[in-house]
């Protein structure tokens, strides 16, 4: 009665109808919040299954290039895998645990003609890392272990001997704070990483022309207004890269060859990716992919 006077009825009432609304929007959340992990989740699975193929197809094709020239008869990768996350750690702690006498494990970064210590520790079997070339060639004089790895930053060539095998995690796992941007000739995202952490992002993209079709144009006049707005495009790219904080131990830039050769002075390191979607997605798998290493054994 005195809530009904005091019109407290009316207000207890629409509380229920709020708190109701509130458990229906929540168990909403809930259930959306599970479709996505389980999307995530099915992503990754496919990203792996699309990896192992690729792999089989590149082994694959190593084999026909083989056959076709006639040489190395038989002689092919005994296996192939392109690893990140977990897996490259794991894969990375095995090798670190391997101890050998001093100067029996060696560590080399081949890029051009195979040194001769190389030649003579795997034997016939050094042809492949011409194949693999650029890498990382990792064996021991017991045989336990013949492989080959293509890290992200590679180092400049060398060749040692140790107990232990050289394998640095800057090499090969993002590591610092450094920029990292994806740059296509219609899209731009740039980001400021600390580790695999992203701390800040920038993104846009731009109205450029298809290269697939000029529509009414005559093939000129369309090759001309493409390129003032790529060269729009890349003035914007620019912009941004001069606004990243001047803190950052390097700068990555990834995306296509064309466009990247035009930036090479604003990159320390710069790698081809076909990555595609909106801005910060796109950014986010050319991420992943840069930090991918390719694993080969010998």
């Amino acid at each position: 009665m005195i809530d009904r006077l005091l019109g407290r009825a009316e207000l207890k009432a629409r509380i229920d109808e709020l708190e109701e609304a509130n458990e229906h929007l929540e168990r909403q959340l809930e259930a959306e919040s599970d479709r996505r992990a389980d999307a995530v989740t099915e992503r990754q699975r496919a990203e792996e299954r699309i990896n192992r193929l690729e792999d089989r197809v590149e082994e694959l094709q190593d084999r026909v290039r083989r056959a076709e020239d006639n040489r190395d008869e038989g002689l092919s990768f005994r296996h192939v895998e392109r690893c990140r996350g977990r897996r490259l750690e794991s894969v990375l702690d095995r090798l670190r645990s391997l101890e050998g006498p001093q100067e029996g494990i060696l560590t080399a970064y081949v890029d051009g003609d195979v040194p001769e210590p190389v030649r003579e520790l795997l034997g016939d079997r050094s042809p492949l890392v011409r194949d693999a070339a650029p890498a990382l060639v990792l064996a021991d004089d017991a045989g336990v272990v013949a492989a080959a790895m293509v890290p992200p930053l590679p180092p400049e060539p060398f060749l040692e001997w140790d107990d232990r095998f050289r394998l640095p995690r800057r090499w090969f796992r993002p590591t610092g704070r450094f920029g990292f941007g994806l740059v296509r000739s219609d899209t731009c995202a740039f980001g400021i990483y600390e580790g695999e952490e992203l701390e800040a992002f920038e993104g846009f993209e731009s109205d450029v022309i298809s290269d697939h079709s000029k529509g009414g144009f005559s093939q000129g006049r369309f090759e001309r207004r493409r390129d003032e707005q790529i060269d729009a495009h890349l003035d914007r790219v620019r912009d941004v890269l001069e606004d990243r904080d001047g803190d950052l131990d390097r700068t990555i830039l990834v995306g296509e060859g064309t466009l990247l050769s035009r930036l090479a002075s604003e990159a320390d390191v710069t790698a081809t990716t076909d990555a595609g979607g909106a801005d910060r997605d796109a950014l986010g798998d050319a991420f992943a992919e840069f930090w991918t290493t390719k694993l080969y054994g010998l």
